[in-house]
């Protein structure tokens, strides 16, 4: 099936096109606010029990406060515009969408596959973590994660072809068992404050350095990328827009709400896990909580096991939610013609199974054979700062082309307020070189291939009655009648 990119050698879907989309519809109504809200902290609380940590290693826990401050404030911003965004155009796509209608074709795909990189390899990424959890616990008798990652790949992902509507409900109780934890690590660890050994790490010489900063001014920007994982993927609660009962109102709600609990939560765990345990004893943990806990009693207790069990359930929020996010994303795409058609087939209980399917299955090699929490942390934020960029840009675009388009919710500040996020996002996408040019020169050649697919190939089979593109053709009718 092909159609119009606006431009030469394409032609236009006809009677087929409502065949077409009637395998490739998802299931209105499923969520309201909060669970769009649960959804946004389940996408990122996985952040709080592991991966943060490592930054330590980068820039101490000054050089990580500093980045927390920073990606705190660009995801703030970003979420800000994304919350006008999601209200004026509420559709699976979300980040391609948007982009789409400012940027044109090429600048949606290009920010599609951004986003579909990050949520494709976070998981892997988590699950490495979730393996490090079950080891640290002595389940099994394991002494290699893989067989981990392939239950947890083919639980979940079942789970989530049952229907969305169980799925984001049982997302939302594993988020609340996850949110218990973080607060009894609060209480367990205040008690143990040291504000000493939050500078533990001994300078190591370079420009700069110091207690507060013992990599230099350069810890800083290597710090950026962990200072991300305490944020990374709130950004896809809109692509649950089709899905919801009210996007209009419920997108900005969730959305904002889900990025203020996480700030807060990330600045307690920063501060309250090496403040009780020590910088340099976190900064190599793969479960820095429950070891926070025996570093600061002394030794193995209830409220450790406690923690490490319930740690477990924040490491499957996330991993169970950005499944949900890979799959509408990629989804998305393919039903538009961005990517082959048949991965956006969906089953009688309206999930996108191929697309769930697909990426879960590299997910889980990538997890297998590296078994590298870092690397594919690096990978997948080099993927989320590329779409960071192109999603403030969007925002200011749309702002400046459309200053009439409906808009359910406003972003305070406009365009200064994304503007802030566009600089800060672009300086993180410096900061992954810093920290991994490896990983994102991987991620580089990834992003590559694909629009070299889209320029040869996909952009002349657009499918343009997609609810994605029809945002898109509304656009361009209404700049040709002005």
């Amino acid at each position: 099936m092909k159609s119009a990119d606006h431009g030469a050698g394409a032609t236009d879907p006809s009677s087929n096109e409502a065949e077409y989309l009637k395998h490739r519809t998802l299931q209105r109504g499923a969520a309201g606010w909060v669970l769009l809200a649960g959804l946004g902290v389940a996408y990122v609380i996985s952040g709080d029990f592991a991966g943060w940590n490592l930054g330590l290693a980068e820039g101490g826990w000054g050089g990580l406060l500093i980045a927390f401050v920073l990606m705190g404030i660009m995801y703030t911003c970003m979420v800000f515009g994304l919350a006008e965004m999601s209200s004026s155009l509420p559709t699976a796509g979300a980040g391609y969408a948007f982009a789409r209608r400012a940027l044109g074709p090429l600048g949606g795909y290009a920010t599609g596959i951004a986003v579909l990189i990050e949520y494709a390899v976070a998981p892997a990424a988590i699950a490495t973590f979730i393996g490090g959890y079950i080891e640290a616990l002595g389940l099994f008798g394991l002494t290699n994660s893989w067989p981990v990652y392939l239950v947890t790949y083919v639980l979940f992902i079942g789970i989530h072809l049952r229907g969305v509507g169980e799925a984001l409900k049982i997302m939302f109780a594993i988020t609340a068992v996850a949110v218990v934890a973080l607060v009894a690590v609060v209480i367990g660890l205040l008690p143990k404050f040291d504000p000493a050994k939050l500078f533990d790490i001994v300078p190591d010489g370079s420009a700069g350095s110091s207690a507060f900063l013992p990599m230099g001014i350069s810890g800083v920007l290597a710090a950026l990328v962990y200072g991300i994982w305490f944020f990374l993927a709130v950004e896809g609660v809109p692509l649950a827009a089709e899905e919801s009962a009210d996007p209009k109102k419920d997108m900005p709600k969730g959305i904002i709400v889900a990025v203020v609990i996480l700030v807060v939560f990330g600045a307690l765990m920063l501060v309250l896990v090496p403040g009780a345990a020590g910088s340099q004893a976190m900064s190599t943990s793969d479960n820095p909580l429950p070891e926070a806990i025996r570093l600061a009693y002394g030794g193995n207790t209830l409220l450790a096991d406690f923690i490490n069990y319930a740690g477990l359930a924040g490491l499957v929020a996330s991993f169970f939610s950005i499944i949900y996010a890979y799959s509408r994303q990629l989804f998305a795409l393919s039903r538009a013609g961005y990517l082959p058609k048949w991965l956006s087939l969906t089953g009688s209980r309206r999930t996108p199974y191929w697309a769930l399917i697909v990426p879960g299955t590299i997910g889980f090699l990538l997890a297998a054979m590296t078994q590298d929490g870092a690397l594919l942390i690096n990978i997948a934020v080099f993927g989320a700062t590329v779409s960071y960029v192109l999603l403030n840009l969007s925002h200011i675009v749309l702002r400046i082309k459309e200053p009439e388009l409906e808009r359910g919710y406003r972003t305070p500040g406009g365009i200064a307020t994304t503007s802030v996020a566009l600089v800060l996002s672009a300086v993180a996408v410096v900061a992954t070189f810093v920290v991994d040019v490896f990983a994102a020169s991987i991620t580089a050649g990834i992003f590559g291939a694909a629009i070299a697919y889209y320029w040869f190939y996909s952009r002349h089979r657009i499918v343009t009655g997609s609810p994605d593109e029809e945002f898109a053709k509304l656009a361009l009718a209404e700049a040709e009648l002005k």
